[in-house]
């Protein structure tokens, strides 16, 4: 390509940062490097690197969190795209189509599970009861959707996992009153969920996923 007909270098290190994002070196749910070791690994400006940082910001790719950094939110557009329309949507509906797509998917998750899968669910449960001993809601909320994002992992169905990451601010925010709460009175069903997928046992799996959610819309009372 001629010199004149390259793209911005803004624009060039902000297609460096969305592939590291793409690739799943930089998970969602995980924070980016800070902004010097960025400039250090890209080896562009500090003024360019806050340049492409930020238009992946304003394209919903990533979050920043004052005084934490900046975090991923998705891995691409198709899943930007959805989020942005979920998110003008109620929380009852949030958490319906929560319901929807968690119950099929532990489901689904509870048939086709590795055992990598399994390993990797208990260590996420272990990280979420850390995450309450804690106290802090971010922490919280985020150490919850990453175990329900490993049982949507679970499936092996890219699909179903494109789409849900699309949904995971909307998930967080609907949830979030309820990782404000001294106990976490959902632990139990957890671990429930946890070891019917273990276990294989896609029945239990599923109305597990289900008695952790439904109760949350019945609490909003009739339409």
């Amino acid at each position: 390509m001629p010199d004149d007909a390259r793209p911005p270098l803004g624009t060039q290190v902000a297609r460096l940062f969305r592939e590291q994002v793409s690739s799943g070196r930089w998970p969602v749910g995980g924070r980016i490097p800070t902004e010097t070791e960025l400039v250090e690994w890209s080896g562009a400006g500090r003024n360019t690197v806050r340049e492409a940082v930020g238009s992946l910001v304003e394209a919903g790719i990533l979050r920043r969190e004052q005084g934490r950094g900046t975090f991923v939110l998705t891995t691409s557009d198709v899943q930007t795209s959805i989020g942005r329309r979920v998110a003008r949507t109620s929380r009852r509906d949030g958490l319906e189509l929560r319901l929807a797509l968690d119950a099929a998917a532990a489901r689904t998750a509870a048939v086709r599970r590795t055992p990598e899968d399994a390993e990797l669910l208990q260590v996420l449960l272990a990280a979420r009861r850390d995450a309450w001993a804690g106290g802090d809601p971010r922490e919280r909320a985020r150490a919850d959707t990453a175990l329900h994002r490993a049982v949507v992992a679970a499936t092996g169905n890219e699909l179903l996992g494109e789409v849900y990451d699309g949904l995971l601010t909307v998930f967080q925010e609907v949830l979030d009153d309820d990782v404000r709460g001294a106990t976490d009175d959902l632990a139990q069903l957890h671990d429930q969920l946890v070891a019917a997928i273990t276990d294989q046992d896609a029945d239990r799996a599923a109305a597990t996923m289900a008695a952790l959610l439904q109760p949350m819309i019945d609490e909003l009372g009739p339409v």
